[in-house]
């Protein structure tokens, strides 16, 4: 297996360092160079003899900033995907929304202050995890032989086992609250087990056959349309709402993997180019026809039926499957409220969540959508819910407003 190699541009020795140790104590990562600001990294792209699979940017530099560096991108044809990850996003949602517009693939968000070398831990995961999936997806259109992000889902999950059971170890009670999963890695390091070579050991899962849903009712008209996505998804649902019907009936709530913050300005950015209203869900909103309502950060998103009709609810509950917002939270309150009169639709995204529960729209007679493999940037999510029965067709990326919208419009009176 070959390296997906990463460029990190950052005005910030230190911070080119804490990336630059991230990416190196990763199994099946590279630094291919680093450079100093948006200038230097258009030279470097130039000069250097290998090409980075991704590129990690930072967004305030000095000669030439990151929004620059994306525009000059633009005009030169620089395919090679671009992670933004910056402190002035944590201030400037709305910067980091323009670096979408300008073609970035994503962004993770690093920590301010004066402890970032203790904090970098923190958003560890984030950074791999966005590697993994948009530098492993252009390396291996390009002829590279290298390992599919569930190699490093698991790689990650075992260092934050080796991690439990260092701390369990100085516990004196040795009392967790982790959940089953990492107690099930902690084990396995516990019995001689570790990260080191994990190569060596890792075998990809063997797909799943589907297995045969028997729905409890017949699909009825589609009152509501409920979305769960994850890694890949902010240029999805651009390129999903930019071309849906703007004389779609339905409501359509979104849960979208994002940290709190930003999802009012991505919400923002998806109703300049979408031709139904896109908001940020408020907690108690009434859930109106035809409006778009993304889940804030750190907010789960649910229906709650009332007398005078059903309205949105937020909550603080507990993290699930790792993620809050969760797309199971909201599938399994649309499956609940809705049974049969809902479409679910689940999209790219590392891991499973919403799979369970959009398994359970499924056996609830609703209608039901997954993004297809190939234009999946992380065919996690919806390969988990296809291999549950859960997803009744799945769908390419550039189909789904098309799909989504006549089914809506067929099962709107039905």
């Amino acid at each position: 297996m070959e390296n997906i190699s990463v460029a990190i541009c950052d005005d910030s020795a230190l911070m080119r360092n804490l990336i630059g140790r991230i990416v190196e104590g990763t199994e099946g990562l590279e630094i291919c160079f680093k450079a100093q600001n948006g200038q230097d990294l258009l030279d470097k792209l130039s000069s250097e003899p290998k090409r980075p699979d991704v590129i990690l940017l930072d967004i305030e530099m000095p000669v030439m900033t990151g929004v620059q560096f994306l525009q000059e991108r633009r005009s030169r044809g620089i395919n090679i995907p671009v992670i933004v990850i910056s402190s002035i996003a944590t201030e400037g949602a709305a910067v980091t929304m323009q670096c979408l517009s300008l073609g970035a693939s994503d962004f993770v968000t690093k920590p301010g202050g004066t402890s970032v070398s203790l904090k970098i831990g923190d958003v560890s995961r984030d950074i791999v995890e966005n590697i993994a999936s948009y530098g492993g997806r252009y390396a291996r259109r390009h002829g590279k032989q290298v390992f599919d992000p569930e190699f490093f889902d698991q790689q990650l999950k075992l260092k934050e086992a080796e991690k439990f059971v260092q701390e369990k170890k100085g516990s004196e009670s040795g009392q967790t609250s982790q959940p089953a999963s990492l107690l099930n890695h902690a084990n396995s390091v516990s019995s001689g087990t570790s990260s080191a070579s994990f190569a060596s050991r890792w075998t990809p899962s063997k797909p799943k056959e589907k297995a045969e849903i028997k729905a409890v009712r017949e699909g009825g008209k589609i009152e509501i349309i409920a979305i769960g996505i994850s890694t890949g998804g902010p240029n999805a649902l651009r390129d999903v709402f930019k071309a849906i019907d703007k004389e779609l009936k339905q409501p359509i709530l979104v849960v979208q993997h994002m940290p709190a913050g930003f999802t009012k300005e991505f919400a923002a950015s998806l109703n300049s180019i979408c031709p139904l209203t896109v908001t940020e869900a408020v907690d108690e909103d009434p859930i109106l026809s035809g409006h778009i309502y993304i889940a804030p950060g750190n907010k789960h998103i649910l229906v709650e039926r009332r007398p005078t009709g059903n309205v949105i609810r937020l909550s603080d509950a507990e993290q699930r499957n790792g993620h809050r917002p969760s797309a199971d939270v909201l599938f399994e309150s649309v499956a609940k409220i809705y049974q049969n009169r809902a479409l679910g639709v689940i999209m790219t995204g590392m891991g499973r969540d919403g799979a369970a529960e959009i398994t359970e729209m499924r056996k609830q007679g609703a209608w039901t959508l997954g993004q297809d493999q190939d234009s999946a940037i992380v065919y996690g999510m919806p390969r988990v819910a296809w291999e549950l029965g859960g997803v009744q067709k799945q769908v390419p990326l550039q189909n789904m407003a098309a799909e989504i919208s006549t089914l809506a419009k067929e099962h709107l009176n039905n």
